[in-house]
């Protein structure tokens, strides 16, 4: 989940509204033609998307996809904000996402609710501002929740490590000793946190510098390659191709 927020480049805030629902009350929506952010933060209602059910309620926020078809019913009664906004990433599905803090999340949209109430100079901006702000604490929750903290932390001398010698050769045994730990204990945690093994890691972290380096003026292709360590231009091409589909020539 935390991926698709990363990803998702609001261009305009549309609306922002508390709505209130009775129990029992349904609805058909097809063709949804903006995105939404929706907290229930009374009662409780369940989204139904094809096969998929999505339950909205203090405890689980919603985005609802631009262009899906869906049904909603209230099965407890209660108030829920919704802030429909346009963003330039599609996905079909609704996505629920965990709230750490109902009282902080209300806040924030209740904060986008009175700036498009108010309409102030430059309450549009703020507005998506004020977005991009919720949408970060809520991938903050998603990572706390499924990953340990502690963890995440052992693992800190290895990832600054990695980002501050991306131009040289990276081992798994440089980054284990960043820990003081074995190279097989290194390899499992670091899988175990991150959902991908470390030199995995390291290769697309080296892409996505590459993809900002030639949006730039940075230079030729060979030097880019260099730069993120790779020994000639062939194998920085090949893991180029490999995560992106296009070979960098013709990013």
């Amino acid at each position: 989940m935390e991926n698709i927020l990363s990803k998702l480049t609001i261009s305009k805030v549309y609306s922002a509204a508390t709505i209130f629902s009775e129990t029992g009350v349904t609805k058909r929506r097809n063709n949804r033609p903006c995105f939404a952010l929706i907290f229930k933060y009374e009662g409780e209602t369940v989204y139904q998307c094809g096969r998929e059910s999505t339950i909205s309620n203090a405890n689980n926020a919603v985005i609802l996809p631009q262009g899906i078809s869906y049904t909603w019913e209230c099965v407890k009664s209660g108030h829920c904000i919704m802030i429909g906004f346009e963003c330039d990433y599609e996905f079909d599905r609704i996505i629920s996402f965990p709230v750490a803090s109902t009282d902080e999340l209300l806040d924030a949209m209740r904060g986008i609710e009175r700036k498009r109430l108010l309409k102030n100079p430059m309450y549009q901006i703020e507005c998506i501002r004020d977005l991009y702000n919720i949408f970060l604490k809520l991938c903050e929750t998603q990572t706390k929740k499924y990953v340990p903290g502690d963890k995440v932390k052992k693992l800190s001398p290895a990832i600054e490590f990695i980002s501050n010698n991306l131009d040289k050769t990276i081992k798994n045994e440089d980054l284990a000793s960043t820990l003081g730990v074995s190279t097989v204990y290194f390899r499992k945690l670091f899988t175990e946190v991150y959902g991908v093994s470390p030199m995995t890691y390291v290769k697309s972290l080296r892409i996505k510098k590459a993809k900002e380096m030639l949006r730039s003026d940075y230079g030729s292709l060979a030097d880019v390659a260099y730069s993120l360590g790779y020994a000639n231009i062939y194998d920085f091409s090949r893991d180029f191709k490999k995560h992106t589909g296009v070979p960098p020539s013709k990013y």
